[in-house]
């Protein structure tokens, strides 16, 4: 199946997400990786390719330490973003640590054995000094999908779901989420979260017209 024939939706329930990302974290060898790049993105609303790119120094300083902001161009829109990492400092915390830790394990002929040299934030398992690619993430969320049963997992599920959370809990502050994601219409935005029409009736069904 290729990525684009797949219909992504944002996780709503909050105990599916929390299998989501159980699995993502226990089913691979790379999965503190894969969980980490899952995270990163549902914070920070980065689309999958920019989440990708990033580098070690975009969001760590010399000693290893989270920074506040990460400055990035986006790919897709060349427009300049000023992420906000303090939601994620704790698993970037972790993930360096463990990143460093699982590196040792390996004999230095083994491309494993590099994974905390790379320049990138979330390396290639098999070629260290190139970052994981989207097609190879996308497997990986299929995978998590057949096992959970969920048919509607792609490299855009974090991004999405990042979005839906933060207009629910932001009182259905579009105009937030419209600056996050960098859209330039509410239109756009409300198809991105998926806000089809039972969403919308579930949202009336709870206003007091009088």
């Amino acid at each position: 199946m290729r990525c684009q024939e797949r219909i992504v939706k944002p996780i709503k329930d909050s105990w599916v997400l929390q299998s989501v990302q159980k699995h993502l974290l226990e089913d691979f060898e790379s999965g503190r990786r894969n969980y980490t790049i899952f995270k990163v993105g549902k914070a920070t609303l980065l689309r999958v390719s920019d989440v990708l790119a990033l580098r070690k120094s975009d969001v760590y300083d010399k000693r290893g330490k989270v920074k506040r902001n990460a400055y990035i161009i986006d790919k897709k829109t060349k427009k300049h973003n000023v992420l906000y990492l303090k939601p994620v400092e704790r698993d970037l915390e972790d993930y360096y640590d463990w990143l460093k830790e699982f590196t040792n394990k390996f004999a230095k002929s083994n491309p494993k054995a590099h994974l905390f040299e790379s320049e990138w934030l979330f390396p290639s398992f098999k070629r260290p000094e190139k970052h994981i690619d989207g097609s190879r993430y996308y497997m990986i969320m299929h995978k998590v999908g057949e096992t959970l049963n969920i048919n509607y997992l792609g490299t855009h599920t974090m991004r999405k779901t990042g979005a839906y959370r933060v207009y629910e809990q932001s009182g259905h502050n579009i105009a937030l989420v419209m600056k996050l994601l960098n859209h330039s219409s509410e239109e756009v935005t409300l198809a991105y979260l998926g806000l089809d029409q039972e969403s919308r009736e579930s949202i009336l069904d709870k206003i007091d017209f009088g």
